[in-house]
């Protein structure tokens, strides 16, 4: 059953150069890009997106970070998508991500972590409305969704 996975590259994939890299890797694993833009987020913007982690000791540094510089929101669609999305980015922490994926091969701290992927179909429920409207979402036909 196809899903939709809300993700997020953080300000270290632009300042690296790495946008292209990162999207062509979803979109070789055969996921279809239905929503994107590049955006500065707001303090705002970003706490709500952050709420769980609210009051924990990295709360403040993640927040500082995701504003700092833009980032790109994405919204991914396939079967079982947040699943895939979650095992190909790896570990939140990079010490614990394997090689291949992509924290494991472009991450070095958690605390400049590259990617954001949803957590559960809910959360990216909720993440995809914090980050887009339903006119800025795009659910196109796969010409090649048989060969995935």
């Amino acid at each position: 059953m196809e899903t939709r996975c809300f993700t997020m590259l953080k300000p270290g994939v632009l300042n690296r150069r790495l946008v292209g890299e990162v999207i062509s890797r979803l979109e070789k694993k055969g996921l279809k890009l239905v929503g994107l833009k590049m955006i500065r987020i707001d303090r705002e913007l970003a706490c709500k997106h952050y709420a769980e982690h609210e009051g924990k000791p990295f709360f403040d540094a993640l927040v500082d970070y995701v504003i700092s510089d833009p980032v790109i929101a994405m919204v991914w669609q396939g079967d079982d998508c947040v699943t895939l999305v979650r095992k190909m980015a790896g570990a939140t922490k990079p010490q614990d991500a394997q090689p291949g994926t992509i924290r494991g091969d472009y991450c070095m701290h958690t605390s400049h972590n590259i990617i954001h992927a949803s957590d559960s179909d809910e959360s990216a429920a909720r993440e995809i409305n914090l980050f887009f409207k339903e006119n800025e979402l795009f659910d196109w036909e796969d010409g090649l969704r048989s060969w995935y």
